[in-house]
């Protein structure tokens, strides 16, 4: 297996052979690069998409820049009215200002694929059950961290002041 100048993994024939020989319960989220044409003749439960690596001679900067275009989610996502989505849940008119006001912020930087990414994220998560929440107990914070008025100030003096 080797890397190109861009960061992708290029496999070789060897290379998956030991995978799905080694590794039968392996699975690839998105299309495997391979250093050349490769034909399966073997009846597996899971092939993966491959596709042939080839060079664009493109810059770093280039290839980000087209990267950055693909959010690699389900159409169910990247077909979502992001906005009508989040409207939707507010409850009063202070939240429907608040919402409005934000999601023409995301509007005019063009975030809304990053909305629509992170909407994805969490049902995944959620999901998976990888996290239930995580939020700051304010109340046991404060508390925990406050003096108890039975402590006494005392000053400490070393003994032989």
């Amino acid at each position: 297996m080797q890397q190109d100048i861009y960061g992708q993994m290029i496999f070789t024939e060897d290379d998956l052979c030991e995978i799905f020989l080694t590794k039968t319960d392996k699975r690839f989220d998105k299309p495997i690069i391979t250093d050349k044409l490769i034909n399966f003749d073997l009846e597996l439960d899971y092939i993966p998409k491959l596709i042939m690596y080839k060079t664009d001679n493109i810059s770093i900067e280039e290839f980000d820049k087209i990267n950055q275009q693909n959010w690699h989610m389900p159409d169910k996502y990247n077909q979502m009215d992001i906005a009508k989505f989040i409207l939707d849940r507010c409850s009063n008119d202070s939240e429907l200002q608040r919402a409005g006001h934000e999601l023409l912020l995301f509007q005019e930087r063009n975030l809304f694929d990053l909305l629509r990414y992170l909407k994805y994220l969490v049902d995944t998560m959620r999901e998976n059950n990888i996290v239930r929440g995580v939020y700051r107990d304010w109340e046991t914070d404060r508390k925990s961290t406050r003096l108890n008025s039975s402590h006494s100030a005392k000053s400490r003096m070393p003994s032989s002041a």
